[in-house]
């Protein structure tokens, strides 16, 4: 495979079994497809696409279609979330938004995400409901939810997924921030 279409691709013969299916269960029915039964085995999860393919006696281009498959996979999948250059925003945080405007009375609001100073580790996250954005906000629309990020946050969480999940101990918005260095022990605050 040519190093430009390893930039096109989001799941390479590299990553781990178990990381592809975390991050895109739609690739499950495609590896069952391609003889690769094993997709729930623990010891899968720890070991490459390449790896377990060729364990199954594929070649070289074997592996290199799998790759191409896979992708194709996560292409053509039903928006499970909406990319965008900065944030990715899953369809749960976008029908949970949508579901709690309508309990609060806020139709046709949308939901500020800001980064600021407090928590114990030095930032924390926040949010709230507007009308309307500011000037420089960057707006993010998935299944008509609107978010709001100012540029300044934007930065502190560039490449982030923001998600909804329910708990028993909690329920709420969560930010997966590969920016945080560290957070702290609640989950509320990072650096």
């Amino acid at each position: 495979m040519d190093s430009d279409l390893k930039v096109k691709y989001k799941i390479s013969k590299n990553m781990l079994i178990g990381e592809i299916i975390q991050k895109y269960p739609e690739t499950i029915d495609p590896l069952m497809g391609i003889g690769v039964q094993c997709v729930g085995c623990g010891a899968a999860s720890y070991e490459t696409l390449e790896n377990g393919l060729k364990s199954h006696g594929m070649s070289d281009e074997d592996v290199d279609n799998a790759v191409k498959t896979l992708n194709e996979a996560v292409e053509k999948s039903p928006a499970k979330k909406e990319v965008a250059k900065d944030v990715t925003i899953t369809e749960k945080a976008a029908e949970k938004l949508l579901d709690v405007m309508k309990s609060e009375d806020k139709e046709g609001f949308g939901l500020r995400i800001l980064v600021m100073p407090g928590g114990c580790s030095g930032m924390k996250y926040g949010f709230e409901f507007e009308k309307e954005p500011k000037d420089g906000d960057k707006i993010f629309v998935v299944k008509g939810a609107k978010f709001f990020i100012d540029q300044e946050s934007l930065e502190k969480i560039k490449g982030a997924t923001i998600d909804y999940s329910e708990s028993l101990q909690n329920a709420g918005f969560k930010i997966d921030n590969p920016n945080a260095t560290s957070t702290c022990g609640c989950g509320e605050s990072f650096s």
